[in-house]
């Protein structure tokens, strides 16, 4: 018999994630998308995604284009890619970007090598203010009761 409540039970992630080298990483609009921490300066992050079909795009979040981009997915792309796999599991990330064959896609490597698609410049906006509203919510202190922008339902 199926209860009604108006919480759905979540999805465990797949593995433990390194969330100070890829703060973010959803699926979300038909592509993975998040932000990747920088390794050389702590002030800069990189926001990246990789659509359905094969098409990715990496830049800072002031709109420079990362110089990993040369013909091929950068760094960190590829890391944010490995954290998508980590979280959601190599099925789900390959299902969601469109790979044919699923279980042949289970890492990073893999999942790359059954995409084609190219370099597609996009703005990162749309993502980083996603991350930034993200980060709202992490920061909010922890109280009993209702938090009323995670309110869904009127009552």
């Amino acid at each position: 018999m199926l209860e009604r409540a108006s919480v759905v039970e979540g999805v465990v992630p797949a593995g433990r994630r390194t969330v100070k080298v890829v703060p973010f990483v959803e699926l979300a609009g038909g592509r993975v998308q998040g932000v990747v921490s920088s390794g050389s300066d702590v002030d800069r992050v990189y926001v990246s995604f990789v659509a359905a079909g094969g098409d990715y795009y990496c830049c800072t979040n002031n709109n420079r284009p990362c110089g990993g981009l040369g013909g091929g997915p950068c760094k960190h792309i590829r890391e944010m890619v490995d954290e998508a796999i980590l979280q959601f599991g190599a099925a789900r990330v390959a299902a969601y970007l469109g790979v044919a064959d699923v279980a042949t896609a289970d890492d990073a490597p893999a999942l790359f090598g059954a995409l084609r698609g190219a370099e597609r410049k996009e703005s990162p906006g749309v993502v980083f203010s996603r991350f930034l509203n993200y980060l709202r919510y992490c920061e909010l202190t922890s109280r009993p009761g209702t938090v009323l922008e995670m309110g869904w339902f009127v009552s």
